[in-house]
């Protein structure tokens, strides 16, 4: 079954100055409407692997790769901002030529639904997952000195699984470059706590309030989001919104608890087929 777009009123053309062979948007298969999958912070498109064999049933599926995401040799000198994500993700789904379903993780979830606010023609509806608008007053703190202490390069599979555990060391063996010698951090950690700290200073109500495509809404029951806040985004969507919690789920749900995620996903899916 294919995924069939809401009517909209022309095809989107590319912006002339953006160069679409350049964007990091990846082909991953399937046919008809596009879907966009963004990763979370310290993620990868290259994440999705066990995602794709269901999601290209329902459309054409690209997998989107984030500026400070995109190999530990690339480097990015422009500041870090969620304007500049969401400038980036939004010059990626509009060299489609027409609107995506953006499904996000995490960090992708929040610039996903920012982009859908500030540009919603190129949006035709949103998945998130684990992700809320305020995280005002929080630190990175907690969490800098592991981040500084992960070593730079793994020399093993074993050695990823050992530091980050099953299900998050699945996710990093894909998420980190491969080198002749073992996986290397795709990414620079200060750039990384740069950009979560970024949250601690600002929240993102406003966008979410002017989202108006249909949303399903994801969250973990161990979850990261402050407690209340994806209740209270379904509650502000009203009807555009399907809000489920999952039990016993950490923060990687769609890795964590496939079959859940899966069903909700494709019957959120389903639902926009049949209007």
């Amino acid at each position: 079954m294919r995924l069939r777009l809401p009517p909209h009123p022309r095809r989107l053309s590319p912006r002339k100055d953006v160069n679409v062979t350049s964007l990091p948007l990846t082909h991953r298969g399937g046919s008809g409407g596009p879907i966009v999958l963004v990763h979370g912070l310290m993620g990868r498109g290259s994440t999705w692997s066990r995602q794709l064999p269901w999601l290209t049933r329902w459309g054409a599926v690209y997998t989107y790769d984030a500026p400070w995401h995109l190999g530990r040799e690339v480097d990015d000198a422009e500041p870090i901002s969620t304007e500049r994500f969401v400038e980036q993700l939004g010059a990626a789904v509009e060299s489609l030529g027409r609107p995506a379903v953006l499904i996000g993780h995490s960090m992708g979830g929040l610039h996903s639904w920012c982009l859908a606010a500030e540009r919603p023609q190129l949006v035709s509806a949103l998945v998130v997952e684990d992700m809320a608008p305020d995280f005002v007053g929080g630190t990175t703190a907690a969490w800098e000195p592991w981040l500084h202490a992960l070593p730079l390069e793994f020399s093993s599979a074993e050695a990823v699984f050992a530091e980050f555990g099953e299900v998050a060391g699945r996710y990093f063996v894909e998420a980190f470059d491969r080198t002749p010698t073992g996986w290397r951090l795709h990414g620079k950690p200060a750039k990384w706590i740069d950009i979560a700290a970024e949250w601690g200073t600002r929240n993102f109500w406003q966008q979410w309030r002017s989202v108006l495509a249909p949303v399903l809404l994801i969250e973990a029951g161990d979850t990261v989001t402050p407690p209340g806040q994806m209740q209270r985004m379904a509650e502000l969507a009203g009807d555009r919104a399907t809000y489920l919690r999952v039990p016993g789920a950490g923060h990687l749900i769609h890795d964590d608890a496939p079959d859940r995620y899966q069903r909700a996903v494709e019957g959120f899916l389903s639902a926009l087929v049949r209007g």
